[in-house]
């Protein structure tokens, strides 16, 4: 019986620390009762699925303390590195609104309950919709299920690979999203070069007054033609999981 419990515990400590910091799971727009319905159910279906690595019937506490600390370590670990793969597009519409001058606009995201940015989380919105309607949340339970399969539950994951994921998960969040915001960077800078020449040109012109709603507006066009580069970012992400993930 304490065998059947611990390896269920196992498991359920794994799914319930990788979808704890899981986008679009970890909303506070889900009713926790939902969250924890879905846990339980993926448990008992990886754990019917998945067989302990190793006997435990004669594990000790201390032991099994360790291990499910263990699976809630490798489960946090590998949700961080999809909630970092998710903040590219974010991170790409915050460099944007900056360039905007939209840095002091504030709203309350709905979705997470937090303070946002209103560009930043209308991209990322559009990013999770084509995301979701890709099927995009089943590369979660594929996640999980490959999870298994490099550590099985019962055993005590290497950290060196999970520092490693997290931490060129990180680099790539960083360069993927300068990529995704490259000619956004582009269009302002030669809109700062034609406005300089302007000021040069005709002194008596305000350029900080025209400035603004130059910027808003090419920042606005330019986000219309981003939506397509964050269509093929859906499919580019499945790729960087592929490599990053410690699977």
């Amino acid at each position: 019986m304490f065998h059947t419990l611990l390896g269920f515990a196992l498991i359920l400590t794994r799914v319930s620390a990788f979808f704890l910091v899981l986008p679009v799971f970890g909303w506070q727009a889900i009713p926790v009762r939902v969250k924890v319905a879905v846990t339980i159910i993926l448990s008992v279906y990886f754990g019917m699925m998945m067989p302990l690595e190793m006997d435990h019937s004669g594990v000790s506490t201390t032991m099994a303390i360790v291990l499910l600390a263990g699976e809630a370590v490798y489960g946090l670990a590998l949700g961080l590195i999809v909630v970092l793969l998710f903040s590219v597009v974010r991170l790409s519409g915050r460099i944007i609104e900056q360039q905007m001058g939209l840095t002091m606009a504030r709203i309350v995201d709905p979705l997470t309950g937090e303070q946002g940015r209103p560009l930043s989380s209308l991209l990322e919105m559009i990013f999770i919709l084509l995301f979701l309607s890709a099927n995009g949340h089943h590369l979660f339970l594929v996640i999980i299920s490959k999870s298994y399969q490099a550590f099985p539950p019962g055993t005590i994951p290497t950290i060196g690979p999970l520092v490693d994921g997290v931490v060129g998960t990180g680099s790539a969040m960083f360069v993927a999203s300068l990529r995704l915001a490259a000619p956004m960077l582009a269009a302002f800078l030669i809109l700062m070069v034609v406005l300089a020449l302007l000021a040069r040109l005709v002194p008596e012109m305000n350029i900080l007054f025209i400035s603004m709603p130059l910027r808003v507006g090419l920042g606005l066009f330019m986000v219309a033609a981003f939506i397509p580069f964050v269509s093929g970012f859906v499919g580019e992400m499945a790729d960087w999981m592929a490599k990053l993930l410690p699977l």
